[in-house]
C-alpha cells in the first residue's frame, strides 16, 4: 500500500499534480493524503503558530479549507470513479506549507509528495515558484514536481542526469525502478563530461547504476561538455522525455542547477514531471 501526500491550495495547478499522481498509480493500492495548509494573511505567522489560541482565529478559515477539501474528493469520486485500489483522507493544518509538511511526514508513513509548480506569469515554460523550491530543498523525502500544463502522458522515457558521484542504494531508486515497471518504462541514465575521462570511482558507480537496474530496460548516455541544464534540453529533443529523475545530492550539479541563484529564485525552465530522490546517507 502505497501512502502519497498532496499538498493542495485547491489551485487548478495543484488540481492538475493531483489528476497526476491518480493516473501514475492508477493500478496499485494507494492512499492519498490531500493536505491543506492556511495561514490567515493579516497575522503574522511566526507569532500566530506560536500562541494560535489567544486570538480564537482559524476557524472561519478552517471550516473554508475543510469544506474546499470535502469538494475536492467529490471532484476526484467523480471525475475518477470506482478505482477500488484508490482511498482519499483529508487534512486541514493552520501551519504553513513546508512546517505542515514536516509534521505530517512525522506521523504519517508516506512513500512520495507529489505537488504542482507555479506557471510562470505570461509565459508558457514552468518556472518553479519558491514553494516547490524549498519543499525540494528541505524535505528529505522523494517529491515529484508537475509543470502546470502538463497534460498526463504515461513516462515511457525517463531522463536519470547524474554525476556519478552520489551514493546509489537500493532503497533510494526502488520508488523510480517500480514507476519505470509499472509502465514499462526506460530509464536514460546520462552523464555529462566535464572534459576529462572517468575516474576510478565514476567507473564504479556506472557499473553500481547498471546492476541495481538490471531488471528495468536501461540506457547509459555519455554526452560531450555543455551545462547540464543544456544538455538536458539537448536530449528532451531528441528524445521525446516524460519525466525528469534526479538525486538531490549535496554539492552536485542537481545543487549548483536550483539553488546558486536566489535572485531568480530558481533558473531552470521544465515542461516535464521532475521527481527529486533525497540523497542516501
Amino acid at each position: 500500500m502505497k501512502h502519497i501526500l498532496l499538498p493542495t491550495d485547491f489551485s487548478e495547478n495543484s488540481w492538475n499534480a493531483i489528476t497526476y499522481a491518480i493516473k501514475l498509480f492508477k493500478n496499485e493500492k494507494c492512499v492519498f493524503h490531500l493536505l491543506n495548509t492556511y495561514t490567515p494573511v493579516i497575522y503574522h505567522v511566526e507569532y500566530v503558530l506560536g500562541y494560535p489560541a489567544q486570538f480564537g482565529l482559524g476557524d472561519a478559515v478552517r471550516n473554508t479549507s475543510q469544506e474546499n477539501l470535502k469538494e475536492l474528493v467529490e471532484r476526484i469520486s467523480i471525475e475518477f470513479p470506482n478505482n477500488p485500489n484508490h482511498k482519499f483522507e483529508t487534512l486541514a493544518r493552520f501551519d504553513t506549507l513546508i512546517s505542515g509538511i514536516k509534521e505530517f511526514l512525522n506521523k504519517h508513513k508516506t512513500h512520495i509528495i507529489v505537488m504542482g509548480t507555479k506557471g510562470a506569469t505570461g509565459a508558457k515554460e514552468v518556472l518553479f515558484g519558491s514553494n516547490t523550491v524549498n519543499v525540494f530543498n528541505e524535505i528529505k523525502y522523494p517529491v515529484l514536481a508537475i509543470p502546470s500544463d502538463f497534460e498526463y502522458e504515461n513516462p515511457l522515457e525517463i531522463l536519470f542526469p547524474t554525476d556519478l558521484e552520489a551514493n546509489y542504494k537500493d532503497t533510494q531508486l526502488s520508488l523510480l525502478k517500480e514507476i519505470a515497471k509499472s509502465h514499462n518504462s526506460r530509464i536514460n541514465a546520462m552523464h555529462v563530461s566535464t572534459g576529462y575521462e572517468l575516474t576510478e570511482e565514476q567507473i564504479s558507480k556506472k557499473q553500481e547504476l547498471e546492476t541495481l537496474f538490471k531488471d528495468n530496460s536501461y540506457l547509459f548516455h555519455d554526452l560531450r561538455s555543455m551545462n547540464v541544464d543544456e544538455a538536458i534540453n539537448e536530449f528532451q529533443i531528441k528524445t521525446k522525455t516524460n519525466m525528469l529523475v534526479m538525486i538531490n545530492n549535496k554539492h552536485s550539479f542537481f545543487e549548483n542547477l536550483f539553488f546558486q541563484s536566489k535572485v531568480k529564485q530558481i533558473g531552470f525552465h521544465l515542461h516535464i514531471p521532475f521527481l527529486v530522490i533525497p540523497s542516501a546517507h
